[in-house]
């Protein structure tokens, strides 16, 4: 009405929204002044709504590129730590095996669960209080028995299934099987998530697959032996896929400490069950530097920077650093003078890299991926 502003009203007669923002004015975007300051054009306000959310999916878009990044740079790295384990466990190769990866396992939860509190303790100021019997976030039955699964398949399986099978096959064998991972992450990752396999990523683990298989090699052995091998196949998936319904609830940490835990369990009491009291000695000092190494390394660094990378870039994606495993451990044999390189293992790193190459492509269109509330 004339002579009369309404409330919420700029100055010049321009309208405040409600939700305290301002209008765009069309007369800083270069339009000519309006002839009636209370009436605003809505092709000008909608030019100038689009021309804000454009910066903002930008600013949005910068971000989802960075965290996709940091997850492919955490998968590849979890993996290459992962590849030392077979040089470094033949330092304990006479330490009793079930009592050793229980030892392992137990100092990560130990140190898990304390940087799980540390963290929550120092919370932001602005963040709800926390109880204090509420620091670490406790699993349901349904999640209980989940992490327990984990833990017998991903962790004390798989561990069981590398070391009782290199009794009746070749190492090389059981790491040509267990590089075959990059196809079952393809496939599967993708359908747990209600995805569909995309073909690049698919085409990617497979030519990964090959250069692992090339790096390997493939030596005979006992059709037990094989089937070892498949059952720590099947451990190294179900340690990635198995943690997807977990991770959104539980973050990186938490579900390391709590499948280390379980695991540290289940192995003590194997090895109770087979070595009676001899589970546990006195290690040397070579045996206790490799044992501290693989609960700091191979069990607490790599554990959290594959979760992480898996709710960053999908179990998918992050499947495809798998094929580095092989990679990893040939070089570590060879910096440790154990042999030298091969060209057929050489070839088939080269193939390895093609094909993560070949997957990285598939990164720009994958899903928005949030990081786990750890």
């Amino acid at each position: 009405m004339a002579g009369t502003e309404r409330q919420g009203a700029a100055p010049g007669g321009q309208p405040t929204p409600s939700n305290g923002l301002t209008w765009p004015n069309p007369e800083v975007m270069g339009a000519a002044p309006l002839a009636d300051s209370n009436t605003w054009s809505f092709v000008k306000i909608f030019r100038g709504c689009v021309r804000e959310g454009h910066s903002l999916l930008s600013v949005t878009g910068m971000e989802q590129t960075a965290s996709r990044a940091r997850g492919v740079a955490q998968a590849a790295l979890a993996m290459i730590t992962l590849g030392t384990l077979a040089a470094v466990s033949a330092v304990i190769a006479h330490y009793p095996i079930y009592g050793g990866q229980a030892v392992r396992y137990a100092v990560a939860t130990a140190f898990l669960l304390g940087v799980a509190r540390w963290r929550r303790r120092r919370r932001p100021v602005q963040s709800p209080p926390v109880k204090p019997d509420a620091l670490l976030v406790r699993p349901t039955v349904r999640e209980s028995l989940l992490f327990a699964v984990l833990a017998v398949t991903g962790l004390a399986g798989f561990n069981l299934c590398m070391v009782e099978g290199t009794h009746y096959t070749s190492p090389a064998t059981i790491g040509t099987v267990i590089g075959s991972a990059p196809i079952v992450f393809a496939l599967i990752g993708p359908l747990m998530e209600r995805r569909r396999p995309t073909a690049r990523l698919v085409t990617a683990a497979v030519v990964v697959t090959i250069g692992a298989g090339l790096t390997s090699g493939l030596c005979g052995g006992r059709p037990l032996g094989l089937l070892l091998a498949v059952g720590a196949l099947v451990g190294q998936v179900a340690f990635s896929l198995l943690a997807v319904p977990l991770l959104p609830k539980f973050g990186a940490i938490l579900v390391s400490a709590y499948s280390s835990a379980a695991a540290a369990m289940i192995l003590f009491a194997i090895g109770l069950t087979v070595d009676g009291t001899a589970v546990l000695r006195r290690p040397t000092v070579g045996e206790a530097v490799s044992i501290a190494y693989l609960a700091t390394f191979v069990t607490i660094t790599a554990f959290i920077l594959w979760y992480d990378a898996i709710s960053l870039i999908g179990a998918d994606l992050a499947g495809l650093f798998s094929g580095l495993i092989p990679i990893s451990a040939l070089a570590t044999t060879a910096f440790l003078g154990i042999r030298a390189i091969r060209p057929a293992e050489l070839a088939g790193s080269v193939l390895v890299g093609i094909g993560v190459v070949v997957g990285m492509g598939d990164l720009g269109a994958s899903r928005s991926r949030s990081e786990p509330a750890a």
